[in-house]
């Protein structure tokens, strides 16, 4: 998994930083290339000759060689790496990351990484328990990183509980399993919906929800970055997305998102219906603005067409229909019936009870149900990870 990977170390000043040559070693032995960026801090606990023997390439700590005056490119290293980890991550680093201080060449180049990024932090017990360390984490997180927790042992200041640095060998599994799932679905085909749907009164006024597309667009780039091909239909959203794997299909209607959906439905193996599509639409749509002295007082609606129904109907064995239901009472048994009734493989449940959940937030809290009636509960987390763990159940479906 790791063969030709190119790894970004960057050892901060922590004492954990004694087992980092191991992992530099076991990275090596994989056939990553692996380059290491230290603190100053950092060199107190292990030397840059010990670093770059066993990296087989240069250690940086400062911008630039003071004996020739070379540029260390914090820019060209962040742009070289397929994947960076900081490790150990002290707190006063964590602190800087969150928070964007590009005091030093460490944190300058994770500033400039445009790859996955791993900490896995290292400090002292009530250190790690404090609350401006645990909100720098969840800041982290919300950026899309991924944590690789502490574990409880015994500390440096002979302490006992949570802070010590992951072990090297277990750091190794961690970069395994990401660059395994990145090849998990090569060669297959995701339609994915996205946002919300507009249905217009007349020109200027139409009937919407607060969807913002941020779940679609979070799985359409998880999937893409596992090796799929996404085609991703979004409705009327303020969100951008570049990835050579993903086409976009702009639709602003119930009606136009149907249409692009059920066209394109037979030729994907996995479809993801997470956009709120509307129910219902205008019966007449008013070519020009309605004027208040016309005194409109009622709005006729029709029902727009089952888009999840629809292709839950046209589903061929080997294909996968994953739906969403965003529910504000009994969630689980309507959450059920949907599952079984638009014949879904899987289904993800939000409810607008839970913190942290529903539209317009970056977070998000989501219970899986499967056709067993297996369910999978899931706590807070940014989007980017929700949309991981759905891809993670997924994987399981094939």
């Amino acid at each position: 998994m790791l063969n030709g990977k190119k790894i970004l170390l960057g050892i901060t000043g922590s004492i954990a930083a004694y087992k980092i040559p191991f992992l530099v070693r076991l990275l090596v032995k994989e056939g990553a290339e692996v380059q290491v960026v230290m603190t100053e801090n950092a060199r107190d606990f292990v030397t840059p000759l010990t670093l770059s023997t066993l990296s087989k390439r240069p250690v940086f700590t400062y911008p630039f060689n003071e004996k020739d005056g070379t540029w260390n490119s914090h820019v060209d290293m962040g742009n070289w790496a397929d994947l960076m980890i900081i490790a150990p991550a002290s707190a006063a680093t964590l602190s800087k990351m969150a928070s964007g201080m590009a005091d030093n060449l460490l944190v300058t180049t994770y500033l400039s990484a445009k790859c996955p990024v791993f900490f896995a932090p290292a400090m002292d017990l009530d250190m790690y328990r404090h609350p401006t360390t645990a909100k720098n984490v969840e800041t982290l997180l919300s950026f899309g990183h991924q944590l690789i927790e502490p574990q409880v042992g015994e500390l440096a200041s002979g302490l006992c509980g949570a802070g010590r640095m992951e072990e090297p060998e277990n750091i190794l599994n961690v970069l395994r399993e990401h660059f395994k799932k990145k090849l998990r679905f090569k060669g297959k085909k995701f339609l994915i919906t996205a946002g919300p749907t507009y249905e217009y009164i007349d020109p200027v006024r139409f009937i919407g929800n607060f969807s913002s597309g941020q779940m679609g667009f979070a799985l359409a780039i998880e999937a893409a970055e596992r090796g799929a091909e996404v085609t991703l239909v979004s409705g009327p959203v303020n969100l951008t997305i570049s990835h050579p794997s993903i086409q976009l299909i702009k639709v602003v209607s119930a009606s136009e998102m149907y249409e692009k959906t059920i066209t394109t439905f037979p030729e994907n193996d996995i479809t993801i219906m997470s956009a709120a599509v509307a129910d219902f639409t205008p019966a007449v749509k008013s070519g020009i603005k309605i004027k208040k002295e016309n005194a409109l007082t009622a709005i006729n609606l029709v029902p727009t067409k089952d888009i999840l129904a629809t292709a839950g109907g046209m589903k061929k064995p080997g294909q996968i229909l994953v739906g969403f239901a965003l529910e504000t009472d009994h969630e689980i048994e309507n959450a059920q019936k949907k599952l079984h009734t638009k014949n879904l493989d899987l289904i993800v449940l939000n409810s607008l009870n839970d913190a942290g959940a529903g539209f317009g937030v970056a977070t998000n809290k989501i219970t899986i149900l499967d056709k067993s009636r297996n369910q999978y509960d899931f706590g807070v987390k940014p989007k980017s990870e929700v949309a991981s763990d759905i891809l993670d159940k997924i994987s399981g479906l094939l």
